[in-house]
Formats: C-alpha cells, sequence, structure tokens
C-alpha cells in the first residue's frame, strides 16, 4: 500500500509540474501577445502614412490639371481631357438642375425676357459617359495602397 507521504509527494510534483508548464505558457502567450500589438501598431502607422500619401498625390494632380489642363505632357494628355469633359458634364447637370428648381417655383429662366412666355428649351441630349480609362494605380489596382481617411488625432 502506498505511503501517505509518498502520494504527497507524488501530487506536489504534480503541482510543481503543472505550475512549470503554466508559467512557460504564460510567457509564450505574453510574448505573442507583446508581437501581434506591434505588428498591429506598425500596420496602423503604415495605414496612416498610405493615407498621407494619396492625399498628397491627389493633391499633386489637382495641381497638375490646374496648371496644365489646356496643354498637358502627352502622357497625361487623355486624363486631362477626360478631367475637363466630366467638369463640363457637372455644370451642364448643375444648370438643368437649377433649371429645373425655377420652373418649379414658377420663375422665368435666364433665357428670355420676363414678360416674355417662356418655353422650356428643349431637352439636351446629352452624350454617354466616355469609358473609364485605366484605373489609376493608387486606386484599384492590386498593388494599390489601401487606405482609410487619417485619424484626427494627427
Amino acid at each position: 500500500m502506498p505511503n501517505y507521504e509518498d502520494l504527497k509527494k507524488k501530487a506536489k510534483d504534480a503541482i510543481d509540474t503543472i505550475a512549470d508548464i503554466s508559467a512557460e505558457a504564460y510567457k509564450v502567450a505574453e510574448e505573442k501577445a507583446r508581437i501581434l500589438a506591434r505588428r498591429a501598431k506598425l500596420n496602423a502607422e503604415i495605414t496612416r502614412e498610405k493615407s498621407i500619401v494619396r492625399r498628397l498625390k491627389a493633391e499633386i494632380g489637382a495641381t497638375y490639371y490646374d496648371l496644365h489642363k489646356d496643354a498637358p505632357e502627352e502622357a497625361l494628355k487623355q486624363n486631362c481631357e477626360d478631367v475637363t469633359a466630366s467638369l463640363e458634364r457637372i455644370d451642364a447637370k448643375r444648370k438643368e438642375i437649377e433649371e429645373l428648381k425655377a420652373a418649379a417655383a414658377g420663375e422665368c429662366c435666364d433665357c428670355c425676357a420676363d414678360d416674355a412666355e417662356c418655353e422650356p428649351a428643349p431637352e439636351a441630349e446629352t452624350e454617354p459617359a466616355p469609358e473609364e480609362s485605366a484605373p489609376a494605380a493608387d486606386e484599384s489596382s492590386p498593388d494599390a495602397e489601401e487606405a482609410p481617411a487619417p485619424e484626427a488625432d494627427e
């Protein structure tokens, strides 16, 4: 028959072994958590930097268009023409909205004298939007940088 002291010693040894294994598992888990937290922080910083780059590229593009829309470099000529065409379509649609607002309010448009009968202009045939040219590399390509808006704490 086993001795009480032997059982007590075996139980103590088992508890010590379990405690050692638990301590080691805790250390491994703690290190993994520290690494994951650092990776998450670095990924957030990368995302913030990508967002800054995207904003700056957009500003560069807008500035280039404003400065060179009448005589762009050959590589950007089609893009500038597409932007100009889109802006013209936007202006036409805004004008139509204003005319619709004026008609709904019973006001005369600028096309005739205020005292004359105003006949609505024939509906302008809008040309269909040109097919989108190849998407910009920073927006739609698989290698594109994806970044949400920058955080407000910067």
